[in-house]
C-alpha cells in the first residue's frame, strides 16, 4: 500500500494482515524471522482465536480484528436483516474481547466498522465491500497518526541516541527510527528479549536491523545493568493502553525499567494517543495467560513438573515515572492528557 512505503517488511500492513475472499491471513509472529508464515482465518472466530494465542501482537490485532469483520460481513450475504444484525454485533463481541487488557481500546475499534456494516445494511448495499474500504482507510490514518508520532519522538532524540527500548512498538518505534533517520540522526537500539515470546529479539530487532539500525539485544534482566554503564540515552516504547490518568500499561517488564530509568535519570517516553475510554487505571484489567507459558520455551518445558507459574502479560507503569507521552497531535506531560483528550 502507498501509506506504509519505506517501512521494513515486518509492519508493512499486507505483511501484518491482509483480505482475501473471506479469509483473513495473518503473519505467524511466533515464528518470525525463522519462518514466514501466515495463519489462514476462514472466519472471525478464527481470527479471535488467532489473536488470543499471540499469532500477532502489539498493532497486530487492531488490523486482524478489522478484516475479521469483514469476514463476518461476507457471512451475512444470504441472512435476514434481524439474523445479520445479530451474526454482525455477535462478531463485533468475539473480536473486541479476544484479549482483555485491550478490549476497551478495541471495543471502540470494533464499534466503527460494526456501524459500518450496520449502516450498509440498512441501505441495501454491499456489506463486504463496504467494511473493507473502511478498514483501508482506517490503516491508511492509523499509518499517517503513528507517522506523526514518529516525528514527535524524533524531535526528542539528541544526536546519536541509544535508544533502549521495550517488546515491539511496530510502526511507532518504526517510525520513529525513519524520522531521525531522515533528520540524520544516526541513533542506533537496544532491544530486551521480551519473554516469553521474544518479540524483543525477534519482531523489534528484526525491524530495526532491516531499518540499517544497529541493533544489540539484551536479556530482560540486563536493562539496568546497561544504563549504569551509561550506555543509553532513552528509553522509549509504546504501550497497549495510555489511560487519561497518565498511566502506562504496557507488556510485563516495562514497568521494572521505567524504575530504572528514573533512578539513572534516563527519560522515558511513551509513543502512545491516549485511550478516551479508560478515564482512569481502574477501568484496565490486566491479562493473566497461561502459566505454562513462563515455564516453557518454543514449546520446550524448562521447569520441573510440580513447579508453579505466573504470567501477567502487562504491566502497569505509574505517571510519575514517564517523561512525556507523544502523541499524533503533540508531546504531553503524562498529568495533562485528561485535560487535553479527555474532553
Amino acid at each position: 500500500m502507498e501509506f506504509d512505503r519505506g517501512l521494513p517488511f515486518l509492519i508493512q500492513a499486507d505483511n501484518v494482515a491482509r483480505y482475501e475472499q473471506g479469509h483473513v491471513f495473518i503473519l505467524d509472529r511466533r515464528k518470525y524471522p525463522q519462518k514466514i508464515e501466515y495463519v489462514d482465518c476462514a472466519n472471525y472466530r478464527a481470527v479471535a482465536q488467532a489473536i488470543f494465542d499471540m499469532v500477532t501482537q502489539s498493532y497486530g490485532p487492531w488490523l486482524a480484528a478489522a478484516y475479521g469483520m469483514v469476514s463476518a460481513a461476507r457471512d451475512i450475504k444470504d441472512m435476514k436483516p434481524e439474523a445479520a444484525r445479530l451474526s454482525l454485533s455477535t462478531a463485533a463481541d468475539v473480536l473486541a474481547n479476544a484479549r482483555p487488557t485491550t478490549s476497551h481500546f478495541q471495543k471502540r475499534h470494533v464499534q466503527s466498522i460494526l456501524d459500518v456494516c450496520l449502516d450498509a445494511l440498512q441501505k441495501g448495499e454491499d456489506v463486504e465491500h463496504k467494511a473493507y474500504q473502511y478498514v483501508v482507510q482506517l490503516c491508511e490514518k492509523r499509518y499517517n497518526a503513528d507517522r506523526q508520532i514518529g516525528k514527535h519522538a524524533a524531535s526528542l532524540l539528541p544526536d546519536g541516541a541509544r535508544i533502549l527500548t521495550q517488546c515491539f512498538a511496530e510502526t511507532l518505534i518504526g517510525y520513529t527510527l525513519l524520522e531521525a533517520r531522515l533528520a540524520g540522526n544516526e541513533v542506533s537500539l537496544y532491544c530486551p528479549e521480551t519473554r516469553p515470546y521474544l518479540q524483543g529479539a525477534r519482531l523489534t530487532a528484526s525491524m530495526a536491523v532491516d531499518m540499517g539500525i544497529p541493533t544489540t539485544v539484551i536479556t530482560d534482566n540486563m536493562p539496568a545493568f546497561l544504563m549504569s554503564q551509561g550506555k543509553v540515552d532513552v528509553f522509549a516504547c509504546a504501550a497497549d493502553v495510555v489511560t487519561l490518568d497518565g498511566y502506562v500499561v504496557n507488556k510485563i517488564g516495562t514497568f521494572q525499567i521505567a524504575l530504572a530509568a528514573h533512578y539513572h535519570k534516563i527519560p522515558f517516553y511513551v509513543l502512545r494517543d491516549p485511550s478516551t475510554n479508560n478515564p482512569t487505571i481502574k477501568a484496565i484489567e490486566i491479562e493473566e495467560r497461561d502459566p505454562l507459558e513462563s515455564m516453557s520455551f518454543f514449546g520446550q518445558r524448562t521447569t520441573k513438573e510440580g513447579v508453579q507459574g505466573w504470567y501477567p502479560a502487562f504491566d502497569i507503569t505509574p505517571p510519575h515515572l514517564v517523561g512525556a507521552v507523544v502523541t499524533s497531535k503533540g508531546i504531553y506531560s503524562p498529568w495533562e492528557l485528561n485535560q487535553s483528550w479527555g474532553k
